[in-house]
């Protein structure tokens, strides 16, 4: 496993961390560590929701204009067709 160092922390934020880390029973290499996994997770959470809006958004786009009008009945029926 690798090691990392990290150096010139705030003293508040440091502190922040500790308070934590005693909270929930952790080192603080280990709360750091799950904090950091924490916000990875919520990236790429983030990174994928933002893939899925734009193909929602692209494909929106790709709608013909004639079908914007037609009533809900039809859309079913040619969907059903297909």
């Amino acid at each position: 496993m690798a090691t990392l160092h990290v150096r010139n922390i705030p003293d508040e934020l440091y502190q922040a961390i500790q308070d934590l880390a005693a909270r929930e029973q952790r080192s603080i290499g280990a709360e750091v560590t799950v904090l950091l996994e924490n916000s990875l997770e919520r990236e790429a959470l983030q990174t994928h929701r933002a893939k899925a809006i734009d193909r929602i958004n692209r494909r929106r786009r790709t709608v013909k204009t004639a079908k914007k009008d037609a009533d809900s009945l039809t859309l079913l029926r040619e969907d059903r067709a297909r």
